[in-house]
């Protein structure tokens, strides 16, 4: 019966017929249609294969509905149509276009069609049925595991063609997602190198369909596929390399020239160079989610605006006293209850139990609302505690020594704080100083350099810094976190090693980059990092936080700060003045809404948090948040009397 069933496929190939092939992902899809042709070219029977999963392409181009012949062995590409999207179930109408367009132009041969592995739900039902017909398929071949249950048999059932039923291979899989990533990854890799160039893409002049992010959101467009499209015919398929407000810079294949369309969608190459799927950027601002707030924008007794806190990425970043009173940003690490501060404002929010957990306060200058809260941070540390350490401008040192030395230690005994300093200078050098309650001055410890302005450097956590301008030298700092490597539990459960201390080496050498690495399991066995992160791990994307502020405006302070805040995921940026007090603004050092916003837009940040308002504008914060979105939509907003 099975070598009938084979027989039958064979016969409908040989007289130039079209064979669906179906099933879950996993079932050896691609490794039976290449079998087929193998067998069939030994008889020298023309025979082609539609690839119409544009997430995981046995061959040619991700991305796209790739048409390959059998040759020497394999499938050459010999045509495509792009979809700019990896994910088949989400584009179902776009990917059946994209069938249609192909098989027009399509040689006559024998005809092999690969579908995506999607079969479950509308997705799959829909896929199946509109497949079997744009392809005009004489054959549908199911191909099945062993005890499985066919989720879509009243629509295999309502097909008008015949469909043969095959048991899937016992060496058939279903790759891992890094695999496929990584696979995907090449094959693109490998069509960009092999011909495309950098070209000027200006979309004022084209009509820009699909689901392009948003137009004030540059970085949003970097890294993502698109078509360029003449008529109905695709001249050019590349990736975005560069964004500066609309205008384009994009690695394309193709001559693009004349092309009236971009086609854009979600498929995007992202921060770790893996091609995958765009994070959805919403329209009319940026969604943040907020852990434990009270009503956004309410006042306390004091009248200072109440806190809220925002998750970006594995990081909870909390303004603690709102957008009008002292900077103080507190962020939360994923790890161990670990916090950083930056700035040292007012702490009247602040319990003791957050002091002991801060291991870094990155100070940006001294003036007194940023740095004021420092006497909290003393008081608390008293006690058997690891030195705490600080970040800032030149003179941080002896700012520290002064407050430390203010007060009379003669009973602090060991339990006396102690302060790790390391100042950034302008010419690159960062010198460390110790500061110890009950000693008088500071003490130097070392000289190192900065490079690219490092700070602190614990993968998978980096902090840098630039220095600006606010009439005395300024730091602002940028917060990044490596992808964050995630232990899927499922496949845990399923694998042959218990866990144990093995896994948190494994995600410390994955967050290293250290792939050859040989990991020592509890069996005694060795395995590479490579191998066991396909096995067992998920990435998410890198995380970058930008926290500047008391800056003037100046050409040079927004030449930095622009290109330092290039595609941060948050941008927390001072925006003390509305336009209408420039002059003010000028003559204090500060930023007004208008130089905020627009130094967000040129950076391409995904999303902007303004603070360090103006007190005179408590009544009234609406209309600095309107000055704000009319020049950056990207502008965090928060809404009175929400829950977010």
């Amino acid at each position: 019966m099975q070598a009938m069933r084979k027989n039958l496929i064979a016969a409908t190939l040989r007289d130039g017929g079209r064979v669906l092939l179906a099933g879950a992902p996993g079932t050896g899809k691609s490794s039976t249609a290449a079998a087929l042709a193998a067998e069939l070219a030994e008889a020298s029977v023309r025979v082609a294969c539609l690839g119409c999963d544009p997430g995981s392409p046995a061959f040619g181009v991700p991305g796209a509905v790739c048409l390959g012949e059998w040759r020497a062995g394999g499938w050459a590409l010999v045509d495509l149509e792009p979809v700019c999207s990896l994910d088949p179930a989400r584009f179902r109408l776009p990917l059946i276009q994209a069938v249609s367009r192909v098989l027009e132009r399509a040689p006559r041969a024998a005809l092999l069609i690969d579908p995506p592995g999607a079969v479950r739900g509308v997705a799959g039902a829909e896929l199946l049925t509109a497949l079997a017909a744009a392809s005009r398929a004489d054959l549908v071949v199911l191909l099945e595991r062993r005890g499985s249950t066919v989720e879509l048999e009243q629509e295999i059932a309502a097909l008008t063609v015949p469909v043969l039923r095959l048991p899937a291979s016992a060496q058939a899989h279903c790759p891992s997602k890094r695999a496929r990533a990584l696979r995907r990854t090449e094959l693109w890799d490998a069509y960009l190198t092999a011909g495309a160039i950098e070209s000027p893409v200006d979309i004022e002049r084209l009509a820009v369909v699909g689901t392009p992010p948003p137009a004030d959101a540059p970085g949003g467009w970097p890294g993502r596929q698109i078509a360029l499209i003449r008529g109905r015919d695709c001249v050019g398929f590349g990736e975005i390399a560069a964004a500066e407000g609309r205008r384009l810079v994009a690695r394309v294949r193709g001559t693009p020239d004349g092309a009236s369309t971009l086609l854009i969608r979600d498929a995007r190459r992202a921060r770790d160079g893996l091609l995958g799927t765009a994070k959805a950027l919403p329209r009319g601002g940026p969604a943040v989610v907020a852990t434990e707030p009270p009503s956004a924008g309410a006042s306390d007794e004091r009248g200072t605006e109440a806190s809220a806190d925002l998750r970006i990425g594995p990081f909870t970043a909390t303004l603690v006293n709102g957008v009008f009173g002292d900077p103080l940003l507190r962020v939360r690490l994923p790890q161990g209850g670990r916090t950083l501060l930056f700035d040292l404002g007012e702490t009247n929010r602040l319990g003791a139990r957050v002091a002991h957990q801060v291991t870094d306060v990155f100070i940006t200058h001294a003036h007194v609302d940023h740095i004021g809260g420092f006497m909290w941070l003393l008081r608390s540390r008293i006690g058997e505690f690891s030195a705490c350490r600080l970040y800032g401008p030149p003179g941080l040192a002896a700012n520290v020594s002064g407050l430390v030395n203010g007060v009379h230690w003669d009973r602090a005994g060991e339990g006396a704080p102690r302060f790790e300093v390391t100042e950034l200078h302008e010419d690159g050098r960062a010198l460390g100083f110790t500061v110890k309650a009950g000693e008088i001055g500071a003490r130097a410890t070392e000289e190192r350099r900065a490079r690219g302005g490092t700070l602190l450097d614990e993968p998978p956590l980096r902090v840098r810094a630039i220095m600006l301008d606010h009439r005395t030298p300024v730091l602002a700092f940028a917060l990044e976190s490596a992808g964050e490597a995630n232990v899927l539990q499922d496949r845990l459960a399923r694998f042959d090693v218990p866990a144990g201390p093995w896994l948190a080496r494994l995600k410390h050498e994955v967050a290293a980059g250290r792939w050859n690495t040989a990991i020592e399991l509890p069996d005694g066995s060795e395995r590479s990092v490579t191998s066991l992160a396909d096995a067992l791990i998920v990435m998410r994307p890198s995380t970058k936080i930008v926290y500047a502020t008391d800056l003037a405006d100046t050409a040079e302070n927004r030449r930095k700060l622009t290109e330092f805040a290039r595609g941060a995921d948050a941008l927390f940026c001072e925006s003390t003045f509305r336009e209408a007090e420039a002059e003010k603004a000028e003559r204090t050092g500060h930023l007004t809404t208008r130089a905020c916003g627009e130094m967000a837009v040129a950076a391409g940040v995904e999303r902007l948090v303004p603070f360090h308002f103006s007190r005179r504008y408590e009544s009234d914060r609406e209309a600095v948040y309107r000055e704000l979105q009319a020049v950056c939509r990207r502008t965090l907003v928060p809404s009175p009397g929400t829950r977010r």
